[in-house]
């Protein structure tokens, strides 16, 4: 048992802890813009956290089957309480990197909504956000800047609003999910887009939101949970195996 601990924690910690689709090509700049065109477009909808969703009690034996499938009826509740655990943090920034230091000896990721917000709504290049009450906090055009890359880890987009009022909106840090690929998507956005690239370090250290459809269905929750078990828990046994 100690030993599956041992290799389930670093993945958690070096961002392998959220379904990952980031298999980027060394595209030309012009078709790097279509791309992030199109995400947009694939992405349309309202979306709320993921993981306050999923890990609900009533859905804990979708959690422990594909655990128990990997790991063995005796190390499979534990794996799937692990991985629950992993991305369910509640800080991030400053106050994460004083609890955690570097993640070597263990940490958890904070993957919610922050500044304010409970939901985010994605229409073209508009972007928006509404609080829990349903007022809206920020809405902003936005326009694809470049590729970025997360700590070296995760690549994806980065889009610009030129509102001078955006404030910790002004980048929007898309990864390439999208609900029809991995049923979820992953995201950042801030005031700076340096410190969106660090994982561990600045103000957003520890954060990366998790966005889920606010008009899932359970299938779509089965699909999101069986998808980030069995893409962890296979990594887990690769490094066991190495």
């Amino acid at each position: 048992m100690k030993k599956i601990v041992n290799k389930l924690v670093p993945l958690m910690l070096v961002l392998a802890l959220l379904i990952s689709c980031s298999a980027f090509g060394m595209a030309e700049a012009t078709d790097d813009a279509a791309e992030a065109a199109a995400l947009l477009e694939n992405i349309k909808g309202t979306y709320e956290a993921l993981f306050p969703v999923i890990t609900k009690p009533e859905y804990d034996q979708i959690w422990l089957d594909p655990c128990v499938a990997a790991m063995g009826e005796e190390d499979g509740p534990m794996a799937a309480e692990m991985l629950k655990a992993a991305c369910n943090g509640t800080i991030y920034g400053q106050e994460a990197i004083d609890a955690y230091g570097d993640g070597s000896n263990g940490a958890q990721f904070d993957c919610l909504l922050i500044n304010g917000v409970s939901t985010i709504t994605f229409n073209g290049n508009t972007i928006s956000g509404a609080d829990g009450e349903g007022t809206q906090v920020f809405s902003h055009e936005y326009t694809y800047v470049s590729k970025l890359t997360l700590a070296g880890m995760m690549e994806g987009y980065l889009y610009e609003t030129a509102d001078e009022d955006a404030g910790e909106f002004k980048y929007f840090f898309m990864m390439p999910d999208t609900p029809a690929t991995t049923y979820h998507l992953e995201f950042r956005y801030g005031s700076n887009a340096d410190d969106l690239a660090k994982y561990n370090e600045g103000p957003y250290a520890y954060w990366l939101a998790a966005g889920f459809p606010v008009d899932a269905d359970d299938e779509m929750i089965r699909n999101v949970i069986t998808l980030f078990c069995e893409e962890n828990l296979a990594e887990a046994q690769a490094e066991d195996a190495a």
